[in-house]
């Protein structure tokens, strides 16, 4: 069964975190934080009315926020800063970065979670799902060529 509203922020959990440090029950706490979200954003004093109201980018003057996912298939300019890491390291990387945003996430066309299938699957099945063939055309031999390819190794074998 899953729960109605997840855990997200420690005011959830009311004086239950307080409680299991002072009386010294450390898998009570361990699991009561593991239950919590982990992005820093979900926190209790960024929750507030006040907070949810302020728009940091502008306070900051910050610029337009990376973004988020692009698409290989339907996106035209997909920005790639890896060779600028290959060729000057972590610092350029991250000037390329600054200066042209590249997408947390690159993806095709597929769904996220059919990617993750398909990533766990061997080379032949990615394949089919494109329906790229993959088939070697057989080569038959004539029955005679067979034979006469089987005394040769038989030759070859009474030799070794």
């Amino acid at each position: 069964m899953q729960a109605i509203s997840p855990l997200v922020n420690e005011l959830q959990l009311g004086s239950r975190l307080n409680s299991a440090v002072e009386t010294n029950r450390r898998g009570e706490f361990a699991l009561l934080l593991s239950m919590l979200s982990a992005d820093a954003r979900d926190m209790a004093q960024f929750q507030t009315p006040e907070f949810k109201h302020v728009d940091l980018r502008a306070k900051f003057n910050l610029g337009d926020s990376q973004p988020l996912l692009k698409q290989l298939d339907s996106d035209s300019p997909v920005t790639n800063n890896s060779s600028s890491f290959q060729n000057g390291g972590n610092t350029c990387f991250r000037l390329a970065n600054a200066i042209h945003k590249e997408a947390l996430v690159i993806r095709r066309q597929e769904a996220l979670e059919m990617e993750d299938v398909l990533a766990n699957c061997e080379i032949n099945t990615r394949l089919r799902h494109q329906n790229v063939t993959t088939e070697q055309p057989v080569k038959l031999h004539h029955f005679v060529d067979q034979l006469v390819m089987q005394r040769q190794m038989s030759e070859l074998i009474a030799q070794a």
